[in-house]
């Protein structure tokens, strides 16, 4: 069994960033050894014609979609069943968070109750309990799935108004 193999199938089957530190502990190799190999991937990633990065993130490293790739294969992504109105309720929590509830029904109308509902079902918003009301924020979920930070997200949406 090749360990630099070893290292790609665990990252691939992660659902979410793995660090060295937990790479290490699943091939039984020292961090150091854990490190290069990583490194390695993302050069054999970088040189050939795929379709996915290798990318290091705060929380470790994760393959994801090339940006030019994302807007096509997002089809087969599991959350490409969302209405425009939960996009909608996504892009206004996204680029107003943490916000209240009540703004957001403001805008969207009654039906965004469901639709804050089902985003949040989803993993991609989390809605806490402030007095009448919930303050909605999205989870890191919602920066994995898009392949961004909500940061350069709120800069997209500005950089578009204008």
């Amino acid at each position: 069994m090749s360990d630099k193999a070893l290292v790609e199938a665990a990252l691939f089957v992660s659902e979410k960033p793995i660090s060295v530190r937990k790479l290490s502990e699943i091939t039984g190799l020292p961090e150091k050894d854990v490190t290069l190999l990583v490194l390695d991937l993302q050069k054999d990633v970088k040189k050939t014609d795929r379709g996915i990065d290798l990318v290091e993130t705060p929380e470790g490293y994760e393959f994801r979609l090339k940006p030019e790739y994302r807007e096509r294969a997002a089809k087969l992504a599991p959350f490409s069943d969302m209405s425009e109105g939960m996009l909608r309720t996504l892009s206004i929590v996204a680029a107003r968070q943490p916000v209240k509830q009540s703004v957001i029904v403001r805008y969207q109308g009654n039906k965004s109750y469901g639709y804050i509902e089902k985003l949040e079902n989803k993993g991609l918003i989390v809605a806490e309990k402030s007095g009448r009301t919930k303050i909605i924020s999205t989870t890191p979920g919602f920066e994995k799935y898009f392949g961004r930070s909500t940061e350069e997200i709120k800069r997209l949406l500005v950089a578009e108004k204008k």
